[in-house]
């Protein structure tokens, strides 16, 4: 029985990128309405913290968090109740060993009530975070300030920057893995039209992209107003970013990739004698290994690969990752295009690429072994956190397609050789532009047809004499092509891998936008770990004092809530013998962790009524066995310093 091919349409490639886009736009709106799971950095402390009650206005607010983040001076913005700026708009740096915190610094006199503060900020991995909370200083009270309701990257711009960066993916999987399968496994591919224009169209789709994500990455980081997307203003402050520098990077390699392109389809395609043409091919397949690595260090450089353990590592090891993903999946596109539009691709073609994408696969297991490692971290992470589940089904995926590719394996042993000869000497005979032409009704036919039947001719009845000649010079090349069974086989399973293919990069697509698994899970033991320290308490201390004066002796009683690094809320009370308070004239307060020689951090508290010190933004930077020193002067001459250990979770 006759296997029957299946039918691609007019321009198998225009259907690829139409499901491209389609997958792309589907899996967009999707990851538009994650929400939080595609924030790379999160907050992990605050001083004050959300929800507080403050009894005097702190002198700054601090956030922490658990990766590096770029922050600009209206990063971080504190609004009274009334919705007017509290700050002086001038973040600063205060982490210290390994943590990082940023603080504001708040304006004198402020009025009692809630405040609001909000956030945002860019991931050392390029994508942007953002947050908002409230505290109170004196009580509660109402706010007209509205917390944003889209997350940062959100939105229409969110949607269309995501869209763009899939596209950007598409764009190089075609590129880089149709020029490699013409120069490693069928250079007589570099005629043929169907794929010279599969490889143009991935050049202009991700020269397109790139620059859409340089125009977008403006609102995307900043306000997320599509409006602000034609404020060519705004790519000054973008340029100066990791990720805009990578972009125009890429622009750059891409004009040397045109110049690539250009010479593969010209005078690689044209040239006859056999050892000019072996030159030419090792100096394009040097050339293309060095644009393309280049172009994969594009996203090595901006994205997860440059941040987190081990980047040195990471980033050549996900450059691999990419040209291994392009061979396979490219040259993949452009077999499906050549087994289409060319029938009579020889088996060693197949056979060759077939030997090209073993390799890709195992250079991709290789490396998706460690980026896991390194992104995942546990097996707990692997189920527990979005980052994992994804990159399962991209396991899952990949693992689909190997399948199918055993098969299409099997067809390919069964394919009866065509020698290029013959090949050649068939495409003599019908040229693929006339196919087309023929196929699609071209007006040049009918003319031809007219202009052969002499000028008495009916000119509606050469053209209906044309558009039977075309009808049956398709139905028998439809003929010729089902009648070949190994080949139809083979044009299915690979159309299957393809397809596969396009929902695999989709998955890669949104796996680059979202929060490692790693860093997800330190966030959450972070965060629990501060639970449970709220939850049983703040440090407390009792330390007697004698400073050797009249009424110098007492007892200091200390406060430190909730006693974990980062920001925490220091109060100090002073009482004499009989357990009245002891107003002295001056306290002094240090903290020391002598393991890691850090210290002394001074501290120099409020007095808030008589016998009551607080200080509200005390940074502790790591946790451990802290030594603290209470210094307490009780006349102009008498003073004593007293000191205990203190345990910082």
């Amino acid at each position: 029985m006759t296997a029957t091919a299946p039918r691609f349409g007019r321009s198998p490639v225009r259907a690829l990128l139409a499901l491209t886009v389609l997958v792309g736009t589907l899996l967009g709106a999707l990851l538009a309405g994650a929400g939080p799971a595609s924030a790379h950095a999160a907050l992990t402390g605050s001083n004050p913290e959300d929800g507080a009650v403050v009894a005097t206005a702190p002198k700054e607010v601090t956030l922490t968090f658990s990766e590096q983040i770029a922050m600009g001076d209206d990063s971080i913005r504190v609004l009274e109740p009334s919705g007017k700026r509290a700050d002086k708009a001038e973040v600063r740096d205060l982490g210290t060993g390994g943590t990082v915190t940023y603080g504001v610094a708040l304006r004198p006199g402020l009025p009692d009530g809630t405040y609001t503060v909000a956030w945002q900020a860019v991931s050392a991995d390029s994508h942007p975070v953002s947050g908002a909370f409230t505290f109170s200083i004196g009580a509660p009270s109402k706010t007209e300030v509205a917390l944003p309701e889209e997350e940062a990257g959100g939105g229409v711009v969110g949607f269309l920057y995501d869209v763009a960066r899939y596209v950007a993916y598409g764009g190089f999987v075609l590129l880089v893995g149709g020029a490699a399968f013409v120069l490693l496994c069928w250079q007589r591919g570099a005629a043929v039209r169907a794929v010279q224009r599969l490889v143009v169209q991935g050049w202009a789709a991700m020269t397109a992209s790139t620059l859409a994500l340089l125009l977008l990455r403006g609102p995307y980081t900043g306000s997320g107003e599509l409006g602000d997307v034609l404020d060519l203003g705004a790519l000054g402050p973008v340029l100066e970013t990791k990720t805009g520098a990578a972009l125009v990077s890429r622009l750059l390699l891409l004009g040397a990739a045109a110049l690539f392109v250009a010479v593969l389809f010209g005078a690689f395609a044209k040239r006859e004698d056999a050892g000019e043409k072996k030159d030419l091919t090792f100096g394009l397949a040097v050339g293309g290994t060095v644009v393309a690595a280049g172009i994969a260090a594009t996203w090595a450089l901006s994205e997860h690969a440059s941040t987190g353990i081990q980047s040195a590592v990471a980033m050549p090891v996900d450059v691999l990752h990419l040209l291994a993903v392009a061979v396979w999946l490219g040259g993949l596109a452009t077999l499906l295009t050549a087994l289409h539009r060319s029938p009579a691709i020889e088996r060693r073609a197949v056979r060759r690429f077939s030997a090209a994408a073993f390799t890709s696969v195992v250079v991709l297991a290789a490396t998706g072994l460690y980026q896991s490692w390194r992104q995942v971290g546990s097996f707990s992470a692997l189920t527990g956190t979005r980052y994992g589940q994804l990159l399962l089904i991209k396991v899952g995926l990949v693992a689909v397609m190997v399948g199918v590719a055993w098969v299409s394996r099997r067809w390919t042993r069964q394919l009866a050789e065509v020698p290029e000869a013959a090949t050649a000497k068939k495409a003599e005979g019908t040229t693929e532009e006339e196919a087309e032409e023929r196929e699609e009704g071209d007006e040049s036919v009918a003319g031809s047809a007219d202009a052969a039947a002499g000028p008495a001719a009916d000119p509606k009845r050469a053209a209906q004499l044309a558009r039977q000649q075309a009808a049956v010079a398709t139905a028998e090349r439809k003929r010729n092509r089902d009648a070949d069974n190994e080949r139809s086989g083979l044009r299915r399973s690979v159309l299957v891998e393809t397809g596969v293919a396009v929902v695999l990069l989709a998955v890669t697509t949104v796996l680059t936008s979202t929060e490692p698994g790693r860093t997800e899970e330190q966030a959450a033991k972070a965060g629990d770990s501060r639970a449970a320290a709220e939850a049983a308490g703040p440090a407390e201390l009792e330390m007697p004092f004698d400073t050797g004066g009249e009424n110098g002796r007492g007892t200091v009683r200390l406060t430190l809530d909730p006693a974990l690094s980062g920001g925490n809320d220091l109060h100090l009370w002073i009482e004499s013998p009989d357990g009245k308070a002891l107003d002295a004239p001056e306290v002094k307060v240090s903290f020391t962790l002598k393991t890691k020689q850090i210290g002394p951090l001074p501290i120099t508290p409020d007095r808030i009524s008589a016998g009551h010190w607080t200080a509200s933004t005390v940074q502790i930077p790591m946790p451990g066995d802290w030594q603290i020193k209470v210094t307490v002067r009780t006349s102009d001459i008498d003073q004593t310093t007293i000191d205990e250990n203190i345990k910082i979770g």
